[in-house]
């Protein structure tokens, strides 16, 4: 049995759909579903089981494994940049990923998790995945720190080698559309266009970027369960490991690539930027790249424009947008 946690969600239901993809369809989906749309990113995918993810804790806490466990992907989480309750973020976040990788562990079984780019703050200490310079990052939000936190514990504990901590930059692509205000650029941008044939980004309010050239490393989800494919392929390959194209791109570039998707004229319309967010908003994102590709992954990340313009076409421009084995 391979476990998804936050298999509904964005990551992990294309991470489903990837295991649909290699022929595994031996899958307990772990998850709060409550009232949310995401449900819906299950519907064309193939797994075993469901469970809540507090039904789920409580079996692993009490030392339960009954489904055999190959793998365990961890992306159940709250992912939300804004979140302010710090408890609720070091029980949901971090304390939940340290039980889940004692369970995995003692059970035999691939572990691989979710941390966050966020983890490097603003980025003065630059974006290295090397897990010797995790100490001195400093997240500038409470979300990047409770990524960062299961981190630290994890190499404290001496186990880093055993699992695969992935540090995911800016992702986007099908099956984030129940993400809200944390959906990507490109899929509001799709709606935005589609509404008033313009696209709103965020002016720059420091002298040394001009508007709409603050950057990201902008990934695309199949490229990112490609990667953990290969993880799972490859169990001897552990650590924390960067998961972007290794090229920043400027969110003018992302909105140019939009418009192109769609096929219609550019027309990008500049605005302030909320003042809550100024102080804490990176300008800047870049993954260094070499340490997974010295482990051994070798395919190429899909190009910024080729990546845009396959989920418009093939699925936000769909009646169902979301991915089908």
């Amino acid at each position: 049995m391979y476990i998804v946690t936050g298999g509904a969600g964005f990551i992990g239901s294309a991470m489903i759909w990837k295991l649909n993809t290699m022929g595994i369809t031996d899958i307990l989906v772990v998850d709060n579903l409550s009232t949310s749309e995401k449900w819906k990113n299950l519907v064309n995918l193939r797994y075993e089981d469901y469970l809540h993810r507090d039904q789920f804790l409580k079996m692993i806490i009490s030392g339960e494994d009954p489904f055999e466990t190959e793998g365990v992907i961890h992306m159940g989480a709250c992912s939300a940049t804004t979140e302010l309750d710090a408890d609720f973020l070091m029980e949901n976040n971090y304390r939940y990923t340290q039980h889940l990788c004692r369970f995995s562990l003692s059970a035999g079984a691939r572990f691989i998790n979710a941390s966050s780019a966020a983890t490097y703050g603003g980025g003065e200490n630059g974006f290295s995945d090397d897990e010797d310079g995790i100490d001195v990052l400093r997240p500038l939000n409470m979300y990047g720190y409770s990524k960062q936190l299961f981190d630290l514990w994890a190499k404290r504990a001496g186990v880093l080698d055993h699992l695969a901590s992935l540090k995911f930059f800016n992702v986007f692509g099908p099956n984030e559309y129940h993400k809200g205000d944390m959906m990507s650029v490109v899929c509001k941008a799709f709606s935005q266009i589609g509404e008033n044939g313009k696209l709103k980004l965020f002016r720059s309010h420091r002298a040394d970027y001009e508007h709409g050239g603050q950057s990201r490393d902008f990934v695309y989800i199949k490229d990112c369960v490609d990667i953990m494919g290969w993880l799972l392929e490859n169990p001897d390959v552990g650590g924390i490991f960067n998961v972007g194209t290794g090229q920043a791109r400027s969110f003018r570039d992302l909105g140019l690539a939009t418009f192109a998707a769609m096929e219609r004229e550019p027309n990008i319309e500049f605005i302030d930027m909320p003042e809550a967010i100024r102080e804490k908003y990176q300008y800047f994102t870049q993954a260094e790249m070499g340490k997974l590709r010295e482990a051994g992954y070798d395919a190429p990340m899909t190009p910024l424009e080729d990546a845009v313009k396959d989920y418009v076409q093939n699925y936000l421009a769909q009646e169902d947008p979301h991915l089908k084995p």
